[in-house]
């Protein structure tokens, strides 16, 4: 019988609608499946407990290559799993890696120092199994693996899953993978920019050899990119026009708007700019002229106290002695 829920109450069953609880059947099935949910969490989540005299030995490996922060954040996970961590990281060599999971871009050696500058990672053990052995675990005196909870399938066909044995032991401590990072994701950036990450070296002084490219291929690339950079400065051009033209036009009713004030404004500043230059020229014909006039005055009396010095200086008397007689004469 297949049941249904209807709306927020309600069940529906061979036709027949119940208000309320869910029938007993329902209830049960419900039960059933959380029951087995929860086995199943407990059993994957079955862990031994840690030690408490001694540090825990936390043991994570990989290949790491292309060393990234999803890598960094894993470890971080690992050491901080526990209060106090010491955190083993095993990394495969490059025999083990190209025959199970394929050719990688740094060398093991290079895999290695990465890790050894990791501030996570307090031991780095080279050459790691690719499947974890009693034996390994003993060795290294590991108290937990430490990996995302995903299986991970074994290439080498020794089971489905590589961390199945540490699983069933309880040694198997589970963290987090970072979404939107992983080495397969930056490989895959570089084929698919390949063009570009050429032409960047054969600019930087890389040779066209070092490079593995053909010369019809490095003149085809160096063309290719010339005539990609010219359609980017023309697509900045026209880019640059419509958001002028976009500018233009949102501000062309304001300029409607406000054309008469402006040119108000104008008139009205350059009549007051007028008017105080004809006054300024005024004032300055003014006190030229009354310059002027003042030095002719100057000029005039000068030439007044001259001539009197002149009739002082050149009088001459010229009566005679008959004269003088008479003169006397007369006024007695």
């Amino acid at each position: 019988m297949k049941l249904r829920q209807s709306r927020p109450g309600f069940f529906v069953g061979c036709g027949i609608e119940q208000r309320g609880q869910a029938p007993k059947i329902f209830r049960e099935g419900i039960k059933d499946s959380r029951s087995i949910m929860e086995g199943e969490h407990k059993q994957r989540n079955w862990m031994l407990p840690p030690p408490t005299d001694r540090p825990v030995r936390v043991y994570a490996d990989g290949i790491y290559d292309l060393f990234h922060f999803g890598h960094a954040r894993s470890l971080e996970q690992a050491k901080k799993s526990f209060p106090n961590t010491y955190l083993l990281v095993g990394c495969c060599n490059d025999e083990v890696t190209h025959s199970l999971k394929g050719k990688t871009v740094m060398t093991d050696k290079e895999r290695y120092e990465s890790l050894r500058h990791c501030k996570w990672v307090d031991e780095v053990i080279p050459d790691a199994p690719w499947v974890l052995t009693q034996e390994f675990i003993d060795k290294h005196q590991i108290d937990y693996v430490a990996h995302d909870s995903l299986p991970y399938a074994d290439a080498s066909g020794a089971g489905k899953d590589v961390y199945e044995f540490v699983k069933s032991i309880g040694r198997f401590k589970e963290t987090k993978r970072t979404d939107g990072i992983s080495t397969s994701d930056i490989i895959m950036r570089i084929v698919k920019d390949y063009n570009e990450y050429v032409m960047r070296n054969l600019d930087r002084g890389y040779s066209r050899k070092d490079l593995g490219v053909s010369y019809v291929k490095e003149k085809r690339l160096r063309v290719n990119m010339g005539l990609k950079k010219l359609r980017e400065k023309v697509k900045k051009q026209q880019e640059k026009i419509q958001t002028v033209a976009k500018t233009a036009g949102m501000n062309h009713n304001l300029w409607v708007e406000n054309a008469d004030r402006l040119v108000a404004g104008f008139l009205e500043m350059f009549e007051e700019g007028c008017h105080k230059m004809g006054t300024a020229i005024r004032d300055r014909i003014q006190e030229q002229l009354k310059a002027n006039g003042n030095r002719r005055g100057l000029t005039y009396e000068n030439n007044d106290n001259e001539e009197e010095e002149d009739e002082d200086e050149y009088y001459y008397d010229y009566s005679t002695d008959e004269d003088e007689e008479e003169l006397s004469s007369g006024s007695e």
